[in-house]
């Protein structure tokens, strides 16, 4: 199937003949659907605090921060292109009106001033037009602002990633999501030495742009927090790119008869994370950033977070180092059975009738993985992933972060489930990396491979089918070790179009 071209073609990617059939054959047999035993809510998988239990979390976080020498590192997918952001100002362009007609296009042109980008804009459009966007939209222009919007010749912003838009105004200054998420960072990330490690994965063309910004506001930001910064980059590994299939089911091939692979998704990034040398890692998508005057929730909630997952870390090593020991009596075998059932939600249907020592061995294999803690909103209708006890291969019944596409909808019972879930993900994660003796989890090890995504698309006019890698906090965190407690819809805050920046989470106090 494969010849030389090919063979060779695999060694530069860092893949192998094996690997491309392999994901050759998921592409035609598809993934299994997730058995499903209950949408997690309240007291069935999410946890809720009173208002004791939160400070006492919160105090245990700061605690973390200021106490030993422990490695914390914020972690930021931003290698998305921001075009999706802009796709109705694009058909706007491409449309036959050349004045506003949707509501869409009438909100965003009759509340242009309040964009962070306004005086930016206004700057390219009186360079290009030598017409101001008032004059311009006077005289009916409105396309030549948006062309200068999203156009190479003005602010290139239908090219860039949102991670480099301007989101928020302060006065006569302005801030990214990029400086959005150091400034947050040094809220509730700084180390016990007083830096604030954030790492964002980008895009190789836009990297050198994401560094330039870093060092020409880390300065600043530095003073404003009392904090100092250590900013790093990573791109998606080529290694983790995955094969496209023709109709006839072989590997898609380009018009110079190469392979055609394409980005794994962002489940791929589980190599990225893999790659840090942290103990404890936040992680957040670059579009859910708020100004300052609205960080209170988002912090708070953040070092909560924490507070939980450095706590339950404590008792994991604990109970880990006591079945390590093989000093155990009945009596610390069944609580500890009972914190893996009840405080993780992993539980087995066989562990009864297993011998002690097999218990054991079991409760060790199920503690000893990474950890984390993960922020769920209730849910207001957004697409999205949600929170849902599910079975695995091994029978055993865990916390699941699942997307739609994971679930056989055209099941009355399992549609009904996801109807009717009480919680969302909001991309809200803490987690823990290493193990009880301080060495790192080698990450990769604990993917479910039997998860992901089949897309159609199309290259040349040609079809295609494209194999997206198990989600990162999908199939990629699926054997690892997970809480689920309810955060405030304040923290969540996504842009998803430009006109989502008029709300007010993203104005000016």
């Amino acid at each position: 199937m494969f010849d030389e071209k090919d063979l060779e073609q695999f060694k530069k990617k860092g893949t192998t003949a094996e690997k491309v059939q392999a994901q050759l054959e998921l592409i035609k047999n598809g993934f299994p659907f997730l058995e499903l035993d209950a949408a997690a809510s309240i007291g069935n998988g999410i946890i809720a605090l009173d208002e004791s239990q939160c400070d006492s979390y919160i105090k245990t976080w700061d605690a973390y921060c200021t106490g030993s020498k422990h490695t914390i590192t914020k972690f930021v997918p931003a290698s998305g292109a921001a075009s999706r952001m802009f796709k109705d100002l694009f058909s706007f362009l491409d449309g036959q009106s050349d004045t506003p007609s949707t509501p869409f296009e009438k909100t965003f042109f009759d509340n242009i001033e309040k964009f962070a980008f306004y005086s930016e804009l206004n700057d390219a459009c009186l360079k290009n037009q030598g017409k101001s966007i008032k004059d311009l939209m006077a005289d009916g222009r409105y396309k030549a602002v948006v062309s200068n919007l999203l156009g190479a010749d003005g602010l290139n912003y239908g090219a860039l990633p949102k991670g480099l838009l301007k989101f928020h105004s302060y006065g006569k200054t302005s801030r990214t999501p990029l400086e959005e998420h150091m400034a947050e960072g040094a809220l509730y990330a700084t180390g016990s030495e007083g830096t604030v490690n954030i790492h964002f994965t980008v895009s190789p063309e836009h990297k050198q742009l994401f560094k330039a910004l870093s060092e020409s506001c880390s300065k600043s930001l530095a003073k404003r927090y009392g904090t100092t910064y250590n900013i790093s980059f990573s791109e998606q590994k080529p290694s983790t790119d995955t094969v496209a299939a023709a109709a006839d089911g072989t590997a898609f091939r380009n018009d110079d008869g190469s392979i055609l692979f394409r980005p794994g998704g962002h489940g791929a990034l589980i190599e990225n994370l893999n790659d840090l040398d942290t103990d404890i890692v936040f992680i957040k998508n670059i579009d859910n950033v708020v100004p300052d005057h609205f960080k209170t929730d988002t912090v708070t909630y953040k070092k909560l977070l924490a507070g939980i997952l450095v706590s339950v870390q404590d008792k994991i090593f604990e109970y880990l180092r006591m079945l390590d020991s093989k000093k155990y009596t009945p009596d610390q075998l069944k609580k500890i059975t009972e914190f893996v059932t009840k405080t993780l939600c992993c539980r087995s249907n066989e562990l009864a009738s297993k011998s002690e020592k097999e218990q054991a061995a079991w409760l060790y294999s199920k503690l000893n993985r990474p950890i984390r803690v993960c922020g769920m909103v209730k849910n207001v209708g957004e697409p999205g992933g949600g929170p849902f006890l599910a079975y695995n291969a091994d029978g055993t019944v865990s916390l699941q972060i699942l997307e739609s596409s994971q679930i056989d909808l055209s099941d009355a019972r399992k549609k009904e489930m996801f109807d009717k879930g009480t919680h969302f993900n909001p991309v809200d994660l803490v987690c823990a990396v290493r193990n009880y003796k301080g060495h790192p989890f080698n990450l990769p090890d604990y993917v479910d491979k039997s998860t992901g995504f089949i897309s159609s698309k199309s290259k040349n006019g040609r079809e295609l089918k494209a194999l997206e890698l198990p989600g990162l906090w999908n199939g990629a965190m699926s054997d690892w070790n997970t809480l689920f407690v309810e955060v405030p819809l304040t923290t969540f805050n996504p842009v998803k179009t430009v006109n989502d920046l008029l709300r007010p989470q993203h104005q000016p106090a």
